[in-house]
């Protein structure tokens, strides 16, 4: 009877410390995307208090998706060379830290760096978080896992543009940095005492400056700045800087081919994108960003514009898709665990590509918007869910942190794509219509669907055609 309580203790134990690691990437998780969403509310604030034009307090914002977007396939290298639980502990510290320099800043150009140096250790969270779950979660459970990430994802969204606007109100925009200080001690602290630590891989060996691919971290560092400023400088408009900038790119991502193919320890295997799953799921997750960024930038134009309802009233419509998003990740990680990732990522899907559908021919009210808006948030989530799962479980468990960088990668490069070439084709939409204000926003709205109408169907067949090849080849 001793053993068998001493037994049943020890798994007890065992079951609270792995619900502890996951409550601590949950609010690792919460940390990294409630960083982006509460700045943005602060944007006219920050202006007022720095005397500056929107166009330079706006870096606030970029320069953490920046960094993000750059760094993300980079930590989750390091993650798997040096040790995840290193790294990410690494990089709460210096989001930590970062944030309070942020709160310090008496200039604008001062907050901007800091804002970078926050979106690398955020980077550093993203990248290994999901990571994380393969090591301390079973294979039929990380379905539910990845839905809580999520969740948890999706009420940082949610909760920036509130929970700033009321840090503002009655303490200033210092407090919207200042709080990811406290927040940031809990998740160090939780992340230290029940996070399981790996052995390096760069320990495993010879350690030397061989495992580290400078020259393919530079390369594609570089490439993706160009990337990322060719689509978000211009404000829509797309010129000779753009086009050098996307040339840039290009030639950036070739000379990282290059690298990588001669590299001892690459920092991407180019072996990994022979596998069918991973490809589509790293396509799939940019085109479905992108429409996902399209309802952000383009809702609030259509809500003012064509319905006619104030900034309040549109900020509580704006915030539907979040909470719905946050209220169906957890179920969504349970119907992947029953009925697997390909079911749940064609059914997601085909959710979305009714919605945004139904936006294109639903007639201009709000329940017209909100109705299609919740069915391409469900759809989004039970996506997001299964893909999440699915690319993760086809990598190795050595590269998990990688494969997790390159899937956050990814979903930030849809994200960027979508604010400006969304944004850019309701302005073409917009000045095609004429001078009737209403009615122009509404054929700008049309137009931005349609096309994100044509992206998730894309987005369906790759994913099909990715599960179909990958059975022929297992078999």
């Amino acid at each position: 009877m001793n053993s068998i309580s001493a037994e049943q203790s020890i798994n007890h134990g065992q079951k609270s410390s792995k619900s502890w690691a996951i409550a601590s990437l949950a609010l690792i998780m919460l940390l990294s995307s409630l960083g982006t969403s509460i700045a943005n509310i602060g944007l006219p604030t920050l202006a007022s208090a720095f005397s500056a034009s929107f166009q330079n307090v706006q870096w606030v914002v970029i320069a953490y998706l920046l960094a993000m977007t750059v760094l993300v396939v980079t930590m989750g290298r390091l993650g798997d060379l040096l040790g995840r639980r290193r790294l990410l502990l690494m990089g709460l510290v210096v989001f930590s830290l970062a944030s309070v320099a942020c709160g310090l800043a008496n200039d604008l150009w001062l907050l901007i760096c800091a804002r970078l140096i926050q979106g690398a250790g955020a980077a550093a969270m993203m990248a290994l978080t999901m990571a994380f779950v393969g090591d301390i979660v079973p294979k039929d459970k990380a379905g539910s896992a990845m839905g809580l990430l999520g969740t948890m994802s999706a009420i940082g969204t949610a909760l920036g543009p509130s929970l700033g606007g009321v840090l503002i109100a009655y303490l200033g925009w210092r407090a919207i940095f200042l709080i990811n200080l406290s927040l940031g001690i809990v998740a160090l602290v939780m992340a230290y005492c029940y996070l399981p630590s790996q052995r390096p891989l760069a320990e495993r060996s010879r350690f030397d400056s061989q495992h580290f691919d400078l020259g393919g971290i530079s390369s594609l560092a570089i490439a993706l700045m160009l990337y990322s400023l060719a689509v978000t400088l211009g404000h829509g408009n797309f010129g000779l800087v753009n086009l050098a900038l996307l040339m840039g790119a290009a030639l950036g991502v070739w000379v990282f081919i290059v690298i990588e193919r001669r590299a001892v320890s690459p920092l991407v295997h180019l072996g990994l994108f022979r596998n069918p799953l991973l490809n589509a799921g790293f396509v799939s997750s940019t085109l479905v960003a992108t429409v996902i960024m399209a309802t952000l930038v383009v809702g609030p134009f259509y809500l003012t514009g064509a319905l006619g309802l104030n900034a309040a009233g549109a900020g509580l419509l704006m915030s539907a898709g979040p909470i719905v998003s946050a209220l169906t990740g957890v179920p969504a990680g349970r119907i992947v665990d029953r009925f697997g990732t390909e079911s749940t990522s064609i059914l997601g899907l085909v959710g979305m590509l009714l919605g945004a559908s139904l936006l294109v021919i639903m007639p201009t009210h709000i329940a017209g918007y909100l109705a299609p808006l919740i069915l391409m948030t469900v759809g989004y989530a039970l996506f997001q869910v299964a893909n999440n799962t699915s690319v993760m479980a086809a990598g190795t468990s050595d590269q998990r942190g990688l494969v997790s960088g390159m899937l956050n990668l990814s979903r930030n490069l849809g994200l960027i794509t979508g604010a400006s070439v969304m944004g850019a084709v309701y302005a073409y939409g917009v000045k095609r219509a004429g001078d009737i204000h209403s009615e122009a926003v509404v054929a700008g709205m049309h137009w931005v669907f349609t096309l994100a109408t044509i992206l998730i169907a894309i987005a369906l067949v790759v994913t099909a055609l990715a599960r179909r090849f990958s059975v022929r080849v297992a078999s």
